[in-house]
C-alpha cells in the first residue's frame, strides 16, 4: 500500500494473512459408518447425502478405515456375478484400512500437495487421535477462489 505523508511517498509492506489451515475448510458434520454396516446401507447414505465416501469408526468412535463409492463397486460387481439383487457385503470387507490422515493445523497448500501425491479424494482429519473432520479434494478446490485477495 502506498501512502503519502507530507509529500513523501511511503510504501507499506503487505500484511500477510494468517496461515490457511485444513481446519478452516474441512467438513465437521460427518457421515460415518461402522465395519458391520452393509454395503446397501452405505450406498443408500452416499446417494442421499450426495457424497462419495466417508470414514469408518468402531464403537468407541476411533477411525478404523474409510469406505468409498469405488469400494462399494466391488460388492456391486460381486452381486452381478452371483445374480443377487442386494449387496449384503459388510463395510469391513471392502473398506480401506490403512488410512492416510491429515492434521487440522496442516496448511491448505500442504494438504493440496498430499492430494496430488496420493491421488485420493478425501482425508480424515485427526487431532490427538480423534476424528474431528474430513477434507475432500472438492473442499480444497472450493477454498482457493476465495483466497485470491490473500497474500500466500
Amino acid at each position: 500500500m502506498v501512502k503519502s505523508f507530507q509529500g513523501v511517498r511511503v510504501v507499506e509492506p503487505k500484511k500477510t494473512a494468517a496461515p490457511i489451515m485444513v481446519q478452516d475448510h474441512m467438513s465437521t458434520n460427518l457421515v460415518t459408518f461402522h465395519p458391520e454396516d452393509s454395503i446397501d446401507h452405505v450406498l443408500d447414505m452416499l446417494t442421499k447425502r450426495k457424497i462419495s465416501g466417508a470414514p469408518v469408526v468402531n464403537h468407541d468412535g476411533k477411525l478404523v478405515g474409510i469406505i468409498s463409492e469405488v469400494d462399494c463397486l466391488k460388492e456391486i460387481i460381486k452381486g452381478k456375478y452371483s445374480n443377487t439383487p442386494s449387496f449384503p457385503g459388510k463395510v469391513s470387507e471392502h473398506m480401506t484400512e490403512n488410512v492416510m490422515t491429515l492434521s487440522p493445523e496442516m496448511s491448505l497448500f500442504d494438504a493440496a500437495q498430499k492430494f496430488l501425491e496420493m491421488k485420493i479424494r478425501r482425508f480424515p482429519v485427526l487431532k490427538d487421535g480423534q476424528l474431528v473432520g474430513q477434507i475432500s479434494l472438492s473442499d480444497i478446490i472450493r477454498a482457493f477462489p476465495k483466497l485470491r485477495e490473500t497474500t500466500w
